[in-house]
């Protein structure tokens, strides 16, 4: 890949300038030092993938993400010298379009070596932005099923989101227009760095009124309560109900994978579930979803206008797996109309839908 840096410290630039050449398949494509210029040489010169700082002069690094993603869009990994204090940052970048954020590496005496975070892990950001950029995720068409208007089993009930590139801001923007005392539980898979995620918890617990906390082992949805994966396994539900997580498979490039927990909920949730598919690159989530819409489950694709990257819900509704594509802001009131206070069982369900 032809990866660009932005930033205006001179060490950190040589930090990263090293860490990309000391993978061997990299090349630099340019150097800016705020985010002004980063926007023009995008628009001029657009590489695969962008290091953006978050704080420069002129244009700070979440400002130009947002200007790159409307003019001139192309991933963008927010480095910045140390994430801690910073969260609320990183998140409004994510929200205007940033794939993920790492700790910039630090440079020692013989190059690149280990500091808050590995040289290898931020070779590995980059690796994993490069199979989600370049290889081509051929999804298995699952031949769709007439949609079943009944829910074989209780009448618990329980609503999953899945999100990634914007995901926080949409995740925020949700939530924070539910109830307190909305009747279902919530289970999100978002895809962020582990590092990030109980930071991100913690960040959506101020935005609604609903308690939002990292997803354990062994936890049950309970109403109330918004649950997030929080590793960088995969959140999956066992045959129990319970939650927990799980390594495979290894080779999924997302993790933690929609795909995965939204599949292990359409085999194992006994009651009434929603879907729910949010702004990302990617595929992830599409075929999780049309298993969950197969299984008699109402499902919501976000839609491309209010997405800050129209590739996971595009690729759901590619496949029918979406009954709804509703803009960012419609989404909550479709999940208050989701679920009447008092559980109705089979097909009064989803009679508003019909």
């Amino acid at each position: 890949m032809r990866i660009a840096i932005v930033n205006d410290m001179p060490l950190a630039v040589e930090s990263l300038r090293r860490g990309v050449l000391a993978t061997g398949v990299h090349q630099i494509a340019w150097v800016a030092h705020d985010g002004a210029e980063a926007v023009q040489r995008c628009a001029s010169d657009t590489p695969d993938l962008v290091l953006m700082d978050l704080m420069m002069p002129v244009m700070d690094g979440v400002e130009a993400t947002r200007h790159i993603m409307a003019a001139t869009p192309c991933p963008i990994l927010i480095v910045t010298g140390s994430v801690d204090g910073q969260s609320a940052r990183v998140f409004e970048a994510m929200g205007a379009g940033a794939l993920d954020a790492v700790n910039t590496p630090v440079l020692g005496m013989q190059g690149v070596v280990h500091g808050c975070d590995t040289c290898e892990t931020f070779q590995s950001k980059i690796m994993t932005i490069e199979k989600l950029t370049r290889r081509a995720v051929a999804a298995r068409c699952v031949p769709f099923e007439t949609q079943v208007n009944h829910v074989i089993g209780g009448d618990e009930r329980l609503a999953v989101i899945g999100s990634s590139t914007g995901g926080p801001q949409a995740l925020a923007k949700i939530l924070s227009h539910l109830p307190a005392d909305y009747p279902v539980p919530i289970v999100i898979v978002q895809h962020v760095d582990a590092q990030f995620v109980g930071e991100l918890s913690r960040w959506l617990d101020k935005q609604t009124p609903l308690h939002v906390r990292l997803a354990h082992e062994g936890d049950h949805p309970e109403v109330g309560t918004v649950l997030i994966a929080g590793t960088n396994d995969h959140l999956v539900m066992y045959p129990n109900q319970s939650l927990g997580y799980t390594p495979l498979p290894r080779d999924q490039v997302y993790r933690p994978s929609a795909d995965v927990f939204f599949c292990s909920v359409a085999e194992n949730w006994r009651g009434i579930a929603v879907g729910v598919l949010l702004t990302g690159m990617g595929r992830d989530g599409a075929q999780g979803l049309l298993k969950l819409r197969n299984k008699g489950s109402h499902t919501i694709a976000q839609d491309q206008a209010s997405c800050a990257v129209y590739g996971m819900p595009k690729a759901a509704a590619d496949l029918n797996a979406a009954v709804e594509v509703l803009s960012i802001e419609l989404v909550a009131p479709a999940l208050i109309k989701c679920f009447p206070e008092a559980p109705i069982q089979g097909k009064e369900v989803y009679r508003h839908y019909e």
